[in-house]
């Protein structure tokens, strides 16, 4: 047992070394988000399964507090699971988020996804929708960030093949965003 968990360990130790080369991608998303907060605007964000969880993970330290006491930020996630089965029921999964961004983004905004893929049709079709509205759409993606990648304005590229280690990757990104938009936009917050 011990062997099979210092494997997974090792495994995860050598995932996180892409991490230092997405380092001015993570700081083009930081940037990007303390302009899009500081003009009025609001993040939303979405994911599928355990990316579901990041994108909830992003909007709680937002909107919460990350280290700092601060006001909030403004984020909102699009897994609402009654939003989500309403739409999905009455027309199908795949365009229940673009829905969502349709209906409450606006160009002052931004949409984040998460996708270890980047090929899920919910949120190609979610990208899309942003690009629609002229919303700023960031990508929080894995392996070689497949469609999604393509319609992003920022991509976090996380250039692994196993999804544990995606998502692994990505709380540390959530964490970096938060580190370094808390500070910007509060710098006098202890």
């Amino acid at each position: 047992m011990k062997t099979k968990i210092d494997s997974y360990i090792k495994s995860a130790q050598d995932a996180s070394k892409h991490l230092s080369s997405c380092s001015g991608d993570i700081a083009a998303v930081a940037e990007r988000l303390c302009s899009i907060f500081k003009g009025g605007g609001r993040l939303f964000t979405c994911g599928n399964g355990g990316s579901t969880c990041d994108a909830m993970h992003l909007v709680e330290e937002l909107v919460a507090r990350y280290k700092r006491e601060r006001p909030g930020i403004r984020a909102h996630h699009l897994c609402d699971s009654a939003t989500l089965t309403c739409w999905s029921n009455d027309y199908n999964f795949a365009s229940a988020f673009a829905r969502q961004t349709e209906t409450l983004a606006a160009p002052s905004d931004a949409l984040a996804v998460f996708s270890t893929s980047g090929n899920s049709d919910n949120i190609v079709q979610a990208l899309k929708a942003a690009k629609k509205v002229g919303c700023t759409s960031i990508g929080f993606l894995g392996r070689d960030g497949g469609e999604a990648a393509k319609l992003c304005d920022i991509s976090v590229i996380v250039p692994v093949q196993v999804t544990s280690h995606i998502q692994e990757a990505h709380a540390v990104i959530i964490h970096a965003v938060c580190e370094a938009v808390e500070t910007t936009l509060f710098p006098e917050a202890k």
